[in-house]
């Protein structure tokens, strides 16, 4: 079938990129699987299997749909569109007062079931562009992954977690000093920033990493972060919010939302089974496992179904902007 991707983003991603790095591999899969895709983008974007369009933010998407369009798959939530069958990926966390398309799919199932709906799809990663790990490798540091920015993501929780345990902490996504969000300096020289970082370079943080320290306080959708470490035989250790406990499974890793009890769990980082939590990344969160659910998503929309029983909506608002964190 004839897909159309349309997204607000700029392909491909180099460094950090949730959005753009998921699209970019799902329709190399879908191509893979003898599918033709065409990216309806930013301007700036390219791609070598295929096509791209350069969306025009004065026109209605309706007018830049190639004719010989099957599916559109929208990475946003959309307004009234019936030119063709389409489905809209809900990546992030929106308001009450959103309501999406009945044909939306989210990240997860909680992500799904906390905006009432069912149809969910997880994402994906591409392991060629990670390599193989290498278990043999000391690992002597612990790790955080993510927009260190912002402050739902805790990288201050982190911080405090490794100190705790006298651990290294390696900040992979922000600064030492950050005034974007308030003033905040990190004086601790046993947290080394990295900065944003990407390929070899952050392969090569994971792979001798001995686990993510994730203390996120929010419901995450899904967390790109929790399946690259874990492919590089990271556990994780991490807040029970959102999808992280569909994903940290039992063996590979520990969630809870105390410092203390997170610095205890670090003790034991190297006891779990490093190859088994690449080997779970494989069965269960690559790319062509996402593309293939997709591919059925689509097939369900051309056939007249409807993704959800009723257009979703989020059905609690947290009294809390920050959810539970026991410093």
């Amino acid at each position: 079938m004839n897909v159309l991707i349309v997204s607000d983003s700029k392909i491909p991603a180099f460094l950090y990129g949730g959005t753009e790095r998921i699209i970019w591999w799902l329709g190399k899969e879908l191509v893979a699987l003898g599918h033709r895709v065409t990216y309806l983008v930013k301007d700036g974007s390219e791609c070598p299997f295929g096509e791209v369009i350069i969306r025009d933010v004065l026109l209605p998407v309706e007018q830049q749909v190639p004719e010989d369009t099957d599916v559109v798959h929208f990475q946003q939530p959309v307004g009234d569109f019936d030119k063709c069958p389409y489905i809209a990926t809900i990546h992030g966390n929106y308001g009450a007062e959103t309501v999406f398309p009945v044909n939306s799919v989210f990240v997860s199932k909680d992500h799904a079931t906390r905006h009432n709906a069912t149809a969910y799809v997880y994402n994906g990663i591409d392991a060629a562009e990670y390599g193989r790990p290498d278990f043999t490798i000391k690992r002597n540091y612990f790790h955080f992954l993510g927009k260190a920015a912002w402050r739902i993501k805790n990288v201050k929780g982190a911080i405090d977690v490794a100190s705790a345990a006298g651990e290294r902490l390696e900040v992979l996504g922000g600064s030492r000093l950050n005034l974007k969000m308030g003033f905040r300096f990190t004086p601790n020289l046993n947290v080394r920033f990295r900065g944003m970082v990407g390929g070899d370079v952050k392969n090569s943080y994971l792979t001798a990493s001995k686990g993510l320290i994730f203390p996120v306080r929010w419901h995450e959708p899904f967390g790109i972060a929790l399946i690259e470490s874990l492919y590089f035989g990271c556990p994780v250790f991490g807040t029970p919010y959102g999808s992280l406990p569909e994903i940290v499974t039992e063996g590979m890793g520990i969630l809870s939302d105390s410092v203390k009890e997170l610095a205890e769990a670090l003790k034991d980082a190297d006891g779990y089974n490093r190859k088994a939590c690449y080997e779970y990344v494989c069965d269960r969160f690559l790319a062509d496992s996402m593309a293939r659910s997709y591919v059925e998503m689509y097939e369900r929309v051309l056939n007249g179904e409807q993704l959800n029983t009723k257009k979703p909506r989020l059905l609690a608002v947290d009294k809390d902007k920050f959810l539970p964190w026991v410093g």
